[in-house]
């Protein structure tokens, strides 16, 4: 625990770090602390956190910079962020159209990428339970199946199956009439289930059929689209402390090229409530530590159902990006909510 004033210090090192991107001497804590301490108190103070592991002196600076543990105390104990002005919160409003969940999700990701100057990101919605109304086989060649879905909603989607062995048409035919007639309407997981703790009198080869038909179904439906839109990306090309080493930046476009570590992030955001913010390492992805990623589940009719975000560097002003992300994440799913 830090007593108050070093408190004071570090949050007055840390908002003049963000606002000038130097390291910071005891002379402009002094100037700006408000507090009436000397010069060598002050970097008495200064050593304490630095002992801490919360700032850093860089090279042969006089000054210090905060370090990734001592933004994560600043944004937990220190930080009053400020609300959004009316007009930005209409200006988001009128951007997010309920008419056409597709655009809504897109205008959130480039909003969010405006009003930060960063990157901004959108998980497109996710749907728990996967149903369908409907599913063909069709024989392509001796061990090619094309996979046909229909869904509740009329969408058709294909996959191609590769089996082991050839099928006969008409045991494709009875394949998907069992399928079709016992379990219509459910979801493709529950199918599954089902399927083996029901129908064990039923062939080997057969059930090996259905269930790789159910599975490659599931994902037909699923992955209808990008996992998630992003926007803004060549943004963080402007921020001088990534731009200014090629490693760093290598890395970071790596986590964008890398679909999954960045939906590992947002995957992590859906089971929290409100914002969250991951400065560095702390998502479990190999992000750089001068990045930072705030995040904010969204809800369809009460669901959370994805996840917005912004991506940018540790030294962000926090206190301003923080409510952009909360309120974009509550004004779609608004939006999604009366489509």
């Amino acid at each position: 625990m830090l007593d108050k004033r070093a408190q004071v210090l570090l949050k007055t090192l840390i908002e003049r770090y963000i606002a000038e991107g130097q390291p910071v001497g005891s002379r402009t804590l002094s100037k700006y602390s408000g507090l009436d301490l000397s010069p060598a108190t002050i970097r008495n103070v200064m050593s304490d956190l630095e002992d801490l592991g919360l700032i850093v002196s860089p090279h042969a600076s006089a000054g210090r910079v905060p370090t990734p543990r001592g933004y994560r105390f600043f944004v937990d104990s220190l930080l009053v962020t400020k609300p959004l002005q009316s007009a930005e919160i209409h200006h988001l409003e009128d951007q997010l159209h309920p008419d056409n969940p597709q655009r809504a999700v897109q205008a959130a990701s480039q909003l969010l990428s405006q009003l930060t100057q960063f990157a901004g990101v959108v998980m497109t919605p996710r749907r728990k339970a996967v149903t369908f109304r409907h599913i063909e086989f069709l024989r392509l060649s001796e061990r090619r199946i094309l996979l046909i879905v229909v869904t509740p909603d009329g969408d058709v989607q294909n996959r191609i199956l590769f089996t082991e062995r050839e099928y006969a048409p008409a045991e494709l035919v009875e394949a998907a009439n069992m399928i079709n007639q016992n379990y219509a309407g459910q979801s493709f997981e529950d199918v599954r289930t089902k399927l083996h703790a029901e129908l064990s009198a039923l062939r080997q080869d057969l059930m090996t059929l259905m269930s790789a038909a159910l599975e490659a179904g599931n994902r037909a439906v699923s992955e209808t689209g990008e996992p998630y839109v992003i926007s803004g990306e060549r943004n963080l090309l402007s921020v001088q402390e990534l731009s200014s080493d090629m490693g760093r930046l290598r890395q970071l476009f790596e986590l964008f090229e890398k679909k999954g570590s960045l939906l590992q992030i947002l995957d992590v955001s859906l089971r929290g409530h409100g914002v969250q913010i991951f400065i560095g390492g702390e998502s479990g992805v190999n992000a750089p530590d001068e990045v930072s990623v705030v995040t904010s589940p969204y809800e369809v009719n009460g669901e959370v159902v994805g996840t917005v975000g912004v991506i940018g560097p540790t030294r962000m002003a926090y206190d301003r990006v923080i409510p952009i992300v909360d309120v974009t994440a509550k004004l779609l799913s608004s939006a999604l909510s009366q489509h």
